[in-house]
């Protein structure tokens, strides 16, 4: 017997932009009965493809999507804004229709898409947790047996007999989630919903999903977060406008998704008067490298990597010294600078190199902002880029950085490899 537990083939979904039918009775009429009888639709225009019945501009949200999903598998799914991601996700969770192809799915299906994803505003709390139980197939002493450990994840117990309608965002998506996760159903589908809450939440749904796919049950999982796709998922694929364009593992997809960011290639550079600086220094490129000198945008927390600060002195005799920001999560991770500055006493390009060390940086994306100083005598320039360059930090959790095997979110920009020691005492 097959462990397959979804099939996705061919699936397609168009929008039409603009009037919704023909803008009159008889011509919706006239369409309808020329669908049904197999011929084409008389009111597309010449050329254009019938596929559905919007009128203007069509929009292709899934374009010809096939992938299938194992049992026990957690699945990621990624790609920028408008890629199609939650349209898949909608279709998978009965909510919307294809306009082609078919998905098969064997279980039972919970869905987190939205805030109150399945919630009746008017019901209580407790009375949702039934209503979603009931439309799970499930009975009613099974939600019993887990009510309680539903209300002390989700933190609403003061509130649980208040209807959901008078519930905060945050509320109403930490007992969404709850449900969702805790009435065991065999495929359990999240969107970026999460990050509604806040990071302690969060953490706690990471680890929850943790739990359920290292239960034997299927997650799908949308989110713009790598480092939590990499923690959570084994399998992972990208869309992009609509298409299937990677399918591998999560290390793979989530290298491939950073790599087809802007500045991908780990570098930014800048040409003629279009350079940031002055008429004696021109910042002309930054990049990132690893030990072999091969550009990156994506850096592993337990290996060291190279900012290179490239620029151009145009006016002999000024002593220079440069300094790079990292900032993460509107914080200021570190700076560093030159330890003393050193004049330039010819013309042209020169390179600044510091190392950032492995096992000093968190997992997260940061951005880099760059100085240099130039003086001569009392007279200073000053050179600055803020934030024009993004990397990412991901942890692969191979055993061997701070993180160990703990598979949660770990707070802080920081999480340097320190020396640890332990003595034993004695019994007391």
């Amino acid at each position: 017997m097959s462990d397959t537990i979804i099939s996705v083939e061919n699936l397609s979904k168009t929008y039409r932009l603009g009037v919704i039918g023909t803008g009159t009775f008889f011509g919706d009429l006239n369409r309808w009965w020329a669908k049904k009888l197999g011929k084409p639709d008389p009111y597309a225009k010449i050329g254009e493809a019938d596929h559905g019945n919007w009128i203007g501009e069509t929009l292709w949200a899934l374009d010809d999507v096939s992938f299938k999903l194992q049992q026990g598998e957690a699945l990621g799914i990624i790609g920028r804004n408008g890629a199609g991601k939650s349209t898949l996700l909608k279709i998978m969770s009965r909510v919307t229709a294809p306009t082609s192809g078919v998905v098969k799915v064997k279980g039972r299906i919970a869905s987190l898409l939205e805030v109150g994803t399945g919630f009746h505003p008017e019901l209580t709390g407790r009375e949702n947790i039934f209503l979603n139980g009931a439309i799970l197939g499930m009975s009613r002493a099974e939600v019993d047996r887990k009510f309680d450990e539903i209300v002390d994840f989700s933190g609403v117990e003061k509130f649980i007999d208040t209807p959901v309608k008078r519930y905060s965002s945050g509320m109403y998506v930490r007992l969404a989630f709850a449900v969702a996760a805790h009435l065991e159903p065999e495929i359990l589908v999240v969107d970026e919903v999460l990050a509604v809450g806040d990071a302690e939440f969060q953490r706690k749904c990471l680890g929850k999903m943790s739990d359920v796919a290292n239960a034997g049950r299927t997650v799908l999982f949308v989110s713009h977060n790598m480092p939590a796709i990499l923690r959570l998922c084994s399998t992972a694929i990208m869309l992009e406008r609509g298409c299937l364009v990677k399918q591998s593992t999560a290390e793979e997809v989530t290298n491939y998704y950073l790599n087809s960011n802007e500045n991908a290639e780990g570098t930014v550079s800048w040409t003629g008067e279009d350079a940031p600086g002055t008429d004696e220094i021109k910042l002309t490129g930054i990049r990132l490298v690893d030990r072999e000198g091969k550009s990156k945008s994506l850096v592993e927390v337990n290996a060291p990597s190279y900012l290179e600060i490239e620029y151009d002195v145009r006016q002999p005799g000024l002593k220079f010294r440069v300094a790079a920001g990292f900032n993460t999560q509107g914080v200021v991770a570190f700076t560093t600078n030159e330890p003393y500055e050193t004049q330039h006493d010819r013309a042209g390009r020169y390179i600044s190199r510091v190392e950032i060390p492995a096992n000093l940086l968190a997992e997260g994306e940061y951005l880099i902002s760059v100085s240099i100083f130039a003086s001569k005598g009392l007279k200073i320039r000053y050179v600055r880029a803020k934030n024009v360059f993004t990397f990412q930090v991901v942890d692969y959790i191979a055993g061997d950085s701070a993180r160990g095997d703990f598979i949660q979110n770990v707070a802080g920009v920081l999480r340097p490899a320190l020396a640890w020691d332990k003595t034993y005492t004695g019994e007391k």
